[in-house]
């Protein structure tokens, strides 16, 4: 676990049809830290490697405590002990079902049914984990365009190191970097059908996994941590 240049907690499904379509589809498997062959899939506006470039690094997941610099007297050893007393203390969380949603400008995963339960596992996991987080540099800050932000995801953002957390949270499993409108819906529905027999039913989010990020930007599943409180 030692090594990384940012760590971060993000919920990766567990194994099973729809993780597996992810780290393909994407083209990185970060729990194997290898690259995955893409899917073939018929009437794409480009290529699917064109349409997964920004994403891809981070792999198939959804951010739960966006990445972080390990704070000054602090090291992974620590931050790996008090993830595992902390999903002791972690109840699963059941979800309805996903749904394919643009945002933004991009197209993810996005749960359905009341979220409030999913929301409030991740404000307790940000929370928690806050003391290893190192404060965020002005790049950092710059590189979040504050000027875009909304007032309160400002005070988020100096606060937490991310503006999307607590009631601004936003659960999504990211799947193609910014497209044009054409674009998107092109894309949508060639994956529609693909990914509806994965999504139309109840998810339980069951585990979360802490990832770091290598020398080369490509982020790495390097443990999970099963929920059980």
């Amino acid at each position: 676990m030692e090594g990384y240049r940012r760590y971060a907690i993000y919920y990766a499904p567990d194994e099973g049809a729809l993780g597996d379509f992810g780290k393909a589809w994407l083209g990185w498997d970060a729990e194997a830290g290898a690259p995955r062959a893409h899917p073939r899939l018929r009437g794409l506006p480009r290529p699917v490697e064109d349409l997964t470039e920004v994403p891809r690094k981070y792999g198939f997941h959804a951010t739960v405590k966006a990445p972080f610099r390990l704070a000054t007297g602090s090291d992974i050893g620590l931050l790996h002990a008090s993830a595992v007393a902390l999903s002791g203390q972690l109840r699963p969380v059941l979800i309805e079902g996903l749904r394919l949603s643009l945002l933004s400008g991009f197209l993810a995963l996005t749960p359905r049914g009341d979220t409030r339960a999913l929301a409030a596992l991740a404000g307790s996991v940000v929370e928690a984990l806050d003391g290893f987080r190192a404060p965020p540099t002005a790049a950092d800050l710059a590189r979040r365009n504050p000027d875009r932000l909304s007032a309160r995801q400002r005070k988020l953002l100096e606060k937490w190191g991310y503006p999307y957390v607590m009631e601004e949270y936003r659960f999504h499993l990211t799947l193609t970097g910014p497209l044009k409108p054409p674009e998107a819906e092109a894309t949508r529905m060639v994956l529609g059908p693909v990914l509806d027999p994965l999504i139309d039913r109840p998810i339980r989010i069951r585990s979360l996994c802490l990832f770091g990020e290598a020398e080369d930007g490509k982020f790495h599943n390097l443990h999970r941590y099963r929920l059980s409180g």
